[in-house]
């Protein structure tokens, strides 16, 4: 496992808890030599996330896309990618990533973890191998998608086999681990 894509927030939440478990994935992938791919701003806890990644001796990769305005543009990453649209840079951090996990956040968050939980969808029913898929449920903030995902499963649109792509861990390495082992 080279790469992780990190589905994360442009905004900085009201709770510290969030923005510790942002430093904690920071370290943790550096400490594992485990390349970032990230959207690439310089806003909320992706810059936090930039931040511990490169100031632990890591590597950041940003995907960036010219609809966002130029000042939003992380400096300084090991390698920047600028695509035309949204589209293009949700296909690109998938292409660069070895795993993807999502962290708090919101709508943009959201589409890019779903979207790549229907790549890995597609990617079985192609027999494929999906790339692993998680998310770090700090405090508490993905359990309704973790009971969404269970009524999904239990009411049948859902089945057994693409049931097994998604995993969720309260903690940084307890997810790590599933998704990419030491």
């Amino acid at each position: 496992m080279k790469s992780v894509a990190v589905y994360l927030g442009a905004t900085m939440p009201r709770n510290p808890i969030y923005v510790e478990a942002v430093r904690t994935l920071g370290k943790a992938l550096a400490e594992r030599g485990i390349t970032l791919v990230f959207g690439g701003s310089r806003e909320g806890t992706m810059t936090v996330l930039a931040d511990t990644v490169l100031g632990n001796g890591g590597r950041a990769v940003g995907v960036f896309t010219k609809i966002l305005p130029k000042n939003l543009l992380y400096p300084g990453l090991t390698e920047t990618i600028v695509t035309e649209n949204l589209a293009e840079r949700k296909a690109t951090m998938l292409a660069r990533a070895d795993a993807v996990i999502g962290l708090p956040g919101s709508f943009g968050t959201w589409d890019e973890f779903f979207d790549a939980l229907e790549q890995a969808k597609t990617d079985v029913i192609n027999r494929r191998k999906p790339k692993p898929l998680g998310l770090l449920n700090v405090n508490g903030f993905y359990d309704g998608v973790q009971a969404l995902f269970q009524k999904s499963i239990e009411e049948g649109f859902t089945s057994s086999r693409t049931a097994k792509l998604l995993t969720i861990s309260d903690s940084v390495e307890g997810l790590l681990d599933a998704l990419i082992g030491d």
